[in-house]
């Protein structure tokens, strides 16, 4: 089985919406404002991309990284190589890029669930915000890999729903803290 890995920039108040500048959010780039640069923070980044064998998206993000990512072969040559299966319901190949690599359309989470028992290595989920919550609440998310900013956003488009369900244990496998306040958390999610 596979194991899916929701990575996420995320506020302390629980916000993943717009950390890069993304047009639309009224708090977008917040990942940098006022936030002093430290490059350990972001080495979770460079494992993560040697780690994957391939990534997820909703299609917001796909739509949004699709035109970007692939002209970026200096920062993100293995996620640009590595297969990308995007959830949709509505995108359709002809919506693909076609300089982006192998992408394939899943329609559903079962879907998600079908490609999980496949073969190969791990799966990586970025940006996708209601991707990330359907999927953490059909309990297919394996890992979390989050990289926790000292801001709080209020409003905004958060990781985690607010379903009501059973309690979900989380184990923490590995941490670090930043003189810029920023925190690495990854989490297994305990079965």
């Amino acid at each position: 089985m596979r194991t899916l890995i929701a990575t996420a920039f995320v506020s302390l108040d629980g916000v993943v919406e717009g950390p890069g500048g993304e047009p639309g959010y009224r708090n977008s780039g917040w990942t940098f404002q006022d936030i002093e640069f430290d490059p350990a923070v972001y080495e979770l980044k460079g494992r993560e991309q040697g780690e994957a064998a391939a990534m997820l998206l909703g299609r917001v993000s796909y739509q949004a990284f699709a035109p970007v990512w692939p002209g970026m072969t200096e920062d993100f040559p293995e996620y640009n190589a590595m297969p990308k299966y995007v959830v949709s319901t509505t995108l359709r190949d002809e919506d693909l890029v076609t300089n982006w690599g192998e992408t394939t359309i899943l329609r559903s989470l079962d879907d998600v669930a079908a490609l999980k028992e496949g073969e190969g290595g791990p799966i990586s989920v970025h940006g996708s915000a209601t991707l990330n919550r359907n999927l953490s609440d059909a309990g297919l998310i394996d890992r979390y890999h989050l990289l926790v900013f000292p801001v709080l956003l209020g409003a905004g488009k958060r990781l985690f729903s607010e379903t009501d369900k059973d309690r979900q244990s989380l184990k923490l496998v590995e941490s670090e803290s930043y003189s810029n306040g920023v925190q690495k958390l990854i989490y297994d999610v305990v079965r």
